[in-house]
């Protein structure tokens, strides 16, 4: 393991001013030492399609690369119809895929989400976890985050404004980063 530990970071919204990309840029500041968290944006992924799966697209295999130079993962999805997204569903099968070369096989994954309501991304975040489950990637089951988001709380660019609320995600990000610690100890990444 090294001393700089890299999580990728994946929010599961399209939208500019999504609740969700403002979380994941707030964490990005509130990591703790030693930690670097970089994004991926799934803008333009191509659907995914089996048949593509021998030559698959520039923007599927640059997923896949930045999966494997990452130590972890970090999901922020947002709920839309008491699940994930279809397009971080969609990123996620582009990634996992084809058979025998799945990018989240024993990769620590935690999972977070935003909403105007307390615990609007619930549900979401249970679909996405059953689909990790089959994934194969390494959870944190525990604590849970679902974010209250609101502009009194956070700022266009990510900035939390709200100090419970940065202690909270600070806590959280401390958090994932022990359990990835973890994970690597007894699965090594160059091991895999």
């Amino acid at each position: 393991m090294s001393d700089q530990l890299v999580i990728l970071g994946i929010a599961g919204s399209l939208r500019e001013g999504s609740f969700n990309r403002a979380v994941l840029r707030a964490a990005q500041t509130l990591v703790p030492e030693g930690v670097t968290l970089e994004t991926f944006d799934i803008k333009g992924l191509p659907g995914f399609s089996q048949d593509d799966e021998a030559n698959p697209p520039a923007q599927v295999v640059e997923l896949k690369q930045r999966i494997r130079a990452a130590d972890a993962i970090l999901f922020v999805t947002p709920e839309y119809n008491y699940s994930v997204p279809g397009v971080l569903k969609n990123a996620i099968d582009c990634a996992s895929r084809p058979w025998g070369r799945n990018s989240f096989h024993h990769v620590p994954a935690a999972v977070i989400g935003a909403s105007i309501g307390q615990i609007g991304t619930a549900v979401a975040q249970q679909s996405l976890r059953g689909v990790l489950s089959f994934c194969n990637a390494r959870q944190m089951t525990a604590p849970e985050a679902y974010i209250q988001y609101s502009p009194e709380k956070f700022t266009p660019d990510g900035e939390v404004t709200d100090e419970a609320t940065a202690g909270f995600l600070r806590d959280f990000m401390a958090e994932f980063r022990e359990h990835l610690a973890r994970v690597l100890t007894v699965i090594p990444r160059e091991n895999l």
